[in-house]
């Protein structure tokens, strides 16, 4: 996998030479990709019924069960029939009424057909995504190195715990990653033309949850103005579909405000919480006390990202300047818990992309930073808790101690009181994403200064 200099905006040409990796690249990638689906999968079959449980599939399949049966027989005595359900451990319907919806027509399957449907649909959107990845980086003239390269990422990205976990609870942000990765890198693939279509997948996966928002702006600051508004008007769509099927849940979601409360199913401090507010959180010693930090944070984190982005983008380099923009949404959001953390498989194509074009020094430094990113967000197993969860595949950020299903704010939650190598490793995910966001930083000021 070698790239020689630009040859477009956005676009690398590759070499095209008996020695550049391509006899080897794509039976290696397919060796890689099929050893690590084997060890998942025996790790699948030993450890069942924690890796496999799917806890927010069923709540996603009940919120569609709610929208087919509950919802019509409505009878007025209850606020919400979506948002007043409660399941096991507390947990409740979080997404705007559009996801119920969505799931309303999923839910006709049977529970196994859709566990099945969930799990290969999210590894086809983790393959489908890198490959799109790699074509914006300039591979799409050579399928073979292309192919390859894809199996080989998508390896390693099965290897980290915010995919096994998406994997794990049937989240659904693989398939959201792919709408918006198709949506940004098609356009730049296509010499940024784009189509009547672009926008749709950014304003769709907005409207399922939220966090894709931030794509919005990024695209005003690219200057890619009809596909913006394409993706704005595709959001208000799904927002007015919502309030078409579920009028009072609607109306309690987004009049009422209750999208704006990330407090109401768990502690915003609580250790899955990988974002800026989560850290902050912890540190100060309350929710309340981290607020007025986090805002600062976000203000300084989102001014910086996106621009960082806009100028990697106007560089030619689309890749880039997607990850500074999800990066950026990752870290301001007042939850990112760690299976959204997916972004990191186009994190690792991209450092794998360097390493394969630098020489000497440069390139092992890349292919440090790509073994580092992995493991950082590496799935291992609990060897510093063998007594409470086994070989259960768990993210370094476990070692912080957590109280499960807490809500609310209370001074005795364990990850108030995190020490030492907890405090480092409790917030992994956040400290490798501002160390990423600086370099993105870096690059962006070093082609700005270029220019």
């Amino acid at each position: 996998m070698r790239a020689e200099p630009a040859t477009g905006p956005g676009r690398t040409a590759v070499a095209d030479r008996p020695g550049d990796g391509a006899r080897w690249l794509l039976p290696a990638g397919a060796a890689l990709l099929l050893a690590v689906l084997g060890i998942y999968v025996a790790d699948l079959a030993t450890h069942l019924s924690s890796m496999a449980a799917m806890r927010d599939l069923v709540v996603y399949r009940n919120g569609g069960l709610i929208v087919r049966h509950v919802a019509p027989a409505y009878d007025g005595h209850r606020a919400s029939p979506l948002y007043d359900w409660t399941g096991p451990n507390g947990v409740q319907f979080t997404y705007p009424p559009i996801a119920a919806v969505i799931f309303a027509v999923v839910s006709v399957l049977s529970w196994t057909l859709m566990r099945w449907v969930m799990t290969l649909a999210s590894l086809a959107a983790l393959g489908l995504s890198t490959w799109l990845v790699f074509g914006a980086l300039g591979y799409s003239g050579r399928p073979r190195v292309r192919l390859g390269a894809t199996f080989g990422v998508s390896a390693l990205a099965l290897l980290t715990e915010p995919v096994q976990q998406t994997l794990a609870l049937g989240q659904v942000n693989l398939l959201l990653m792919l709408l918006v990765v198709a949506d940004l890198l098609t356009a730049s693939v296509l010499n940024k033309q784009t189509r009547w279509w672009h926008g749709i997948g950014i304003g769709l996966a907005a409207g399922i949850k939220l966090t894709p928002l931030i794509f919005i702006p990024y695209l005003l600051l690219v200057r890619r103005y009809r596909q913006a508004a394409t993706a704005a008007v595709t959001f208000v769509v799904t927002v007015a579909l919502g309030y078409a099927v579920l009028p009072r849940d609607s109306g309690r979601y987004w009049v009422h405000g209750l999208f704006l409360n990330a407090n109401r199913i768990v502690f915003l401090g609580t250790r899955g919480n990988q974002s800026l507010r989560g850290v902050a959180t912890r540190l100060a010693g309350s929710v309340t006390s981290g607020t007025a930090p986090w805002i600062v944070a976000l203000i300084l984190v989102v001014v910086v990202g996106l621009a960082a982005a806009a100028v990697l983008y106007r560089a030619g380099q689309p890749v880039p300047g997607m990850l500074a923009c999800a990066l950026t949404g990752l870290l301001v959001s007042p939850l990112s818990w760690d299976h959204h953390w997916v972004w990191v498989a186009p994190g690792i194509a991209l450092l794998a992309h360097l390493g394969a074009r630098a020489r000497g020094a440069v390139r092992a430094a890349w292919w440090t930073a790509t073994a580092g990113l992995v493991l950082v967000f590496g799935a291992w197993p609990q060897f510093w808790n063998l007594a409470q969860a086994g070989l259960t595949p768990a993210g370094l950020f476990w070692y912080g101690p957590a109280t499960y299903f807490a809500t609310g704010d209370k001074p005795w939650y364990h990850e108030f009181h995190w020490h030492g190598w907890q405090l480092l490793a409790g917030n992994s995910f956040v400290l490798a994403g501002l160390i990423a966001l600086a370099g993105l930083c870096v690059a962006a000021f070093r082609v700005r200064s270029r220019a």
